[in-house]
């Protein structure tokens, strides 16, 4: 693999199906190099979307004529969101709404108040209270941003072919026609409600005096609908009462409970069963807000009944209540009479709305609603206003719709078939998908849609393999017996495209009805609302699931937040862009496409040299936490960078890569990665015959403080190797460090397989086969002295420092805990972890240093275990074993290496020797060794002699054991 592929796939996380940018950035570099590349071969790369086009990836000029085309918004007077304002838009939406019989707030207009126009130029047409709720963005770059994502909503209907199932109003303009039309059937609708119309009359009747601030309230007709109503509502907390048994209708009572701490308006539920009666949970606090004040004034009391029970003891119970007496109007004060109004018209709002016996959402729809609320509440301003008024349209969607979105979105797709979703959870799927194509969520093709050619091939894939056999005899094709179903799918496709099968898509459209797909636009602004909420592209929506079912656990640890991650919206847009570079280029070469590699390279290229340009202006964070550069545009394309420079000299285009190193080395003055590019450029400088600029360079590197560890030692290396006079007279001081001669121990084995290239494998003592690591063990364990030990190279270590460190790790140091999801802190791979702790790491190591490390090691494990940790496994060392190595290696070399990682563990954490040994000497006394285990054809890279020289410094004892096979007679 070439070198840097695993660090750019670790960024680039799991794949987008869909890349917003792909067109735009292979063109604006097609345009901007001389050898440049069509893009004919890009299309492969545009990953299940069919919504981009050429108008898309055409930078929008007018200003205004883009806000005519796609920012024009008008408050829906029924939901009191904001919805486009042309005639299609605005009956299509007020139809779906007065069919859910959703009701409008009181302070909002009525459908005969709400005007709209389909056209902004004539100002006078536009209700200016509409004008001033509409979020107008005064920023034009902003304005272009909020103008081509709504353009990529309305192309996503446009170009998917989006059957609109829902109920569409007529579009001829008429919209009062349409809304006294609408208003009709919305009385009609009102009838299917649970709550009875005379409610939906109370409310109606008394909203304009309530706001209006009137005395003459019809106080005899509110207190005569209240008594003896009956309306359904629900019993919740039942998790903060002692389990109670629940019995379908079973009598129920409410008393007030002003003493509960978290609401001074909270009423019980009780069971009369026993004497003083057994507290069953509580009212909703939405009920229990307007209720509270009717019972503790005038004395008003409920009954009711539960009418079922819930599978689950601490769900929600869905109950039946009553008022069983109201005051007459003569014992009401003139005083409370807009109190006791505006409590029974909520009352009877409540009981309309559904909000007081809501149905119980199910774990993954909360998560997925959590996303979005945590990702907006922390990163406000890096939305435009459509964005946010798009992820805010979410949570005011219908149970059936957020679930069959959030199940959309986690399964691969791109394409789905309606009649093939079969969850319980969801009752109507038909009002899903229209709800969820109403609001751009999806795009729906049904039987009256047109199928587009990219399009057609995607849905192909969702055909079974005798589906497109049929569909294959029907058309009378020629095929194989045994086909796979790739060479299906490309057969109909190619025969499509050549004009040959004009019936294709009506075959298709037979066989799979109604398909639905995540449209991009929700793709895209999901993606980077799972991105901000994680801060990781490897994990997803089932890290929760994962949480849930006690699979995984993650650690305690406070989240302090004093500055964002990404202080702009830019330089947030910078970063997305440079994933989308990286993620072509992963796939470029997984496909072999080379040329595309070196485009992407490219691209990396000007963008990392104009970021030199103005880095000075543009690294705020630099002062802050430098540890959040991994979070720019810059640190991305840097990885691409370093790809490119191992592609280039796998090719032996040296010439390149040097080019590429320096710009490295220019544009990242304090990156950990220093020292390997140093390295190889100075390597590569070798190879075109420039000794003294490779010498210069490696000089140069070693004074670099960022060259640590492997890379500082093979510098130091060349340095010597290439220093030799006439070109360096002088010896450096460190030749001699550099040359100490590590113990060296020779062992003979019986080598199974001499083939270069291939593990060495041996025969142990037991005459089984095992590779040098088992066969090093068991010499140690004979004749080398009794020695027990393990194979564990990096990890029993990682281990070791993650458990004696845990309180180190975990303390709250602000920025670097930003959400619920780590293992480790943000910066523990930089030279931040140890400056922002010097102070408590210190003290702790001065604890390990005199003896406490057993202590604290047995203390963390039976604390922890089993919580994620970076570099702590759980199962692959036993307690007893580590007590054992953390007995014998003693407190001063254990807190010397628990330094040497907390200064720099990115550099520190690799090349470790393969073996670590003990042998107790007495009962709480004994020695380590380790062991770098050699084949015979193995040598010591320069990160492990490193290691070796290092841990030597630390006083421990460490040493190379070379495996030769027997003397030849």
């Amino acid at each position: 693999m070439l070198r840097g592929r695993e660090s750019l796939k670790r960024i680039i996380g799991k794949r987008r199906r869909f890349l917003p940018n792909l067109s735009r950035i292979l063109s604006s570099s097609s345009s901007s190099s001389s050898n440049s590349l069509k893009v004919e071969n890009d299309e492969k790369f545009i990953i299940n979307d069919s919504a981009i086009t050429k108008a898309e990836s055409k930078k929008i000029d007018d200003d205004s004529e883009a806000v005519t085309s796609g920012n024009e918004f008008v408050i829906c007077p029924v939901c009191s969101i904001q919805i486009r304002s042309d005639d299609r838009s605005v009956n299509s939406h007020l139809d779906m709404c007065l069919v859910r019989s959703t009701k409008r707030k009181l302070s909002q207009s009525t459908l005969l108040q709400f005007s709209f126009c389909s056209k902004l130029k004539d100002n006078k047409c536009v209700d200016e209270g509409v004008l001033a709720e509409t979020n107008v963005i005064q920023d034009s770059e902003p304005m272009k941003n909020d103008i081509s994502q709504l353009a990529s909503i309305s192309n996503d209907k446009a170009t998917c072919a989006i059957s609109q199932c829902e109920i569409s109003g007529p579009d001829d303009g008429t919209s009062l026609k349409s809304s006294l039309a609408l208003d009709s059937i919305s009385q009609q609708e009102d009838s299917l409600n649970i709550v009875d119309d005379s409610i939906n009359d109370m409310v109606d009747t008394y909203s304009v005096d309530l706001e209006s601030g009137a005395s003459n309230f019809d106080m005899e007709g509110i207190l005569s609908e209240l008594s003896g109503m009956v309306f359904k509502t629900c019993i919740v907390g039942r998790k903060y009462v002692d389990a109670a048994e629940i019995v379908s209708g079973a009598s129920i009572y409410f008393l007030r409970d002003p003493t509960n701490i978290k609401d001074p308006n909270a009423i019980k539920v009780v069971s009369p069963d026993s004497g003083s009666g057994t507290v069953l949970g509580f009212l909703p606090r939405e009920l229990a807000q307007y209720m509270s004040p009717l019972i503790d004034k005038y004395q008003i009391n409920f009954k009711g009944a539960i009418t079922s029970v819930p599978k689950n003891s601490l769900d929600i119970v869905p109950i039946e209540m009553m008022c069983l007496n109201t005051p007459s109007c003569n014992e009401v004060a003139k005083d409370d009479i807009p109190m006791l109004n505006s409590s029974c018209i909520n009352i009877f709002r409540l009981m309309k709305s559904g909000e007081i016996c809501p149905q119980s959402p199910i774990k993954y729809q909360q998560n997925f609603r959590l996303m979005i609320e945590e990702a907006l509440r922390g990163n406000l301003c890096l939305f435009t206003d459509a964005e946010k008024l798009f992820l805010d349209s979410f949570s005011s969607m219908s149970d059936d719709s957020q679930r069959l979105f959030v199940r959309l979105y986690t399964r691969k797709g791109p394409w789905f078939r309606i009649s093939s979703l079969t969850y319980p959870e969801i009752l109507d799927y038909q009002q899903a998908v229209n709800e969820l194509s109403e609001a751009s969520y999806v795009c729906s093709f049904g039987y009256k849609s047109e199928i587009i050619d990219n399009v057609l091939e995607e849905l192909l894939h969702i055909l079974t393999v005798n589906e497109l056999c049929e569909i294959l005899k029907v058309l009378k094709k020629d095929f194989k017996v045994g086909l796979r179903k790739k060479e299906l799918i490309e057969s109909l496709h190619s025969s499509y495209k050549d004009g040959l099968c004009p019936l294709l898509p009506s075959l298709l459209i037979d066989r799979t009805s109604t398909c639905v797909r995540i449209s991009s636009f929700a793709e895209s602004l999901l993606w980077r609302v799972q991105r901000l909420f994680f801060l990781d592209g490897e994990q997803d929506l089932s890290a929760f699931l994962l949480v849930d079912l006690r699979i995984l656990k993650y650690p305690e640890y406070k989240c302090t937040i004093s500055h964002p991650v990404f202080f702009a919206r830019s330089d947030l847009l910078a970063y997305e862009e440079a994933i989308e570079v990286a993620q072509i280029m992963d796939q470029s070469l997984d496909e072999g496409n080379s040329k595309l590699v070196l485009q992407c390279i490219e691209i990396a290229e000007l963008q990392l040299s104009n970021y030199i340009r103005i880095k000075d202006q543009s690294l705020p964070l630099e002062s802050k936490a430098p540890f959040l550069q991994c979070f720019s545009a810059a640190w991305v394309n840097s990885k691409i960078v370093l790809l490119g420079v191992s592609f280039h000299e796998q090719e032996r285009r040296y010439q390149d890569a040097i080019k590429l190193l320096k710009l490295l080395l220019n544009s990242c003055a304090s990156d950990g990665r220093r020292g390997y590019w140093t390295l190889r450029l100075s390597v590569d400088l070798e190879h075109m015959g420039c000794i003294e600029e490779s010498l210069c360079v490696a000089e140069d590197g070693i004074l670099d403080p960022w060259v640590r560890a492997g890379s500082r030692m093979a510098l130091q290396r060349r340095v010597i190797r290439l220093g030799k006079p006439p070109r360096r007279w002088k010896v450096p001081g460190y030749a001699a460090s550099v040359k100490r001669k590590i113990t060296e121990v020779h062992i003979q084995g019986r080598p199974l397989n001499g083939k270069v290239g291939m593990k060495s494998r041996f025969y142990g003592e037991d005459g089984e086969q095992c590779g040098v690591e088992e066969l090093a063990l068991q010499f140690y364990a004979g004749e080398g002295g009794g020695w027990q030990g393990v194979h564990t190279e990096s990890g029993i270590w990682l281990t070791i420092y993650g458990l004696l460190m845990w309180d180190v790790i975990f303390s709250d140091v602000p920025n670097t805990f930003r959400t619920k999801f780590q293992n480790a802190p943000l910066d523990m791979d930089s030279d931040d972890f140890y400056v922002a702790r010097k102070s408590i790491i210190e003290l702790h190591l001065q604890k390990i240093h005199e003896g406490m490390a057993e202590a604290i090691l047995i203390m963390s494990w039976e604390l922890h275990f089993g919580t994620l940790c970076r570099g702590v496994n759980w199962e692959r060392n036993s307690l007893s074993e580590l007590r054992a190595a953390v007995t014998c290696i003693g407190g001063p070399c254990l807190a010397n290496l628990c330094r040497l990682l907390a200064q720099d563990y990115r550099s520190w954490t690799s090349g470790m020797p393969d073996l670590l040994l003990w042998r107790f000497h007495g009962e709480y006394k004994g020695e380590a060794k380790l062991v770098e285990v050699k084949g015979p054809r193995d040598r010591l890279s320069e990160q492990q002699r490193a290691w070796l020289l290092t841990l030597m410094d630390c006083g421990f004892t460490a040493e190379v054991c070379k495996i030769i096979p027997p003397a030849v007679t």
